[in-house]
């Protein structure tokens, strides 16, 4: 007998569920637009925005975090795996499924704060050695 896999048990790695806000360019575009965080791992993105952007679109993002009393953000290269028409009570647009291509170290590090729920990156600790 067949034993059924669950969309968590085939994850790489897990999800931390978060609500932030973001703003991407699709490559070489001159404009920016907006759309939220639903929630991020190692490798990707689950994001909701209004546009209704192809499959395979590359993306330069920014997700912006508070650190301290301010706003930061971290900056990645991403693209567009997989996407779903997505209605709420009040709300019609798009969630996408998008998959890290391209970050420095140092964005990296942001990402794994934000990740283990260390928000204010000013307070946190780098262990590189």
């Amino acid at each position: 007998m067949e034993k059924a896999v669950s969309i968590k048990d085939r994850r790489k790695s897990q999800r931390k569920i978060l609500d932030l806000p973001l703003e991407y360019r699709v490559m070489d575009a001159p404009y920016a637009h907006g759309g939220l965080v639903v929630n991020a791992s190692e490798l990707g993105l689950l994001v909701q925005s209004v546009k209704n952007i192809p499959i395979g679109t590359k993306l330069n993002i920014a997700v912006l975090f508070p650190k301290g009393y301010e706003l930061t953000n971290f900056e990645v290269l991403a693209e567009i795996i997989w996407k779903d028409l997505h209605l709420e009570e009040d709300w019609e647009g798009y969630q996408y499924g998008l998959k890290f291509t391209k970050f420095s170290d140092d964005e990296y590090w942001k990402l794994k704060q934000l990740l283990n729920g260390k928000y204010y990156l000013g307070e946190a600790q780098r262990n590189f050695q």
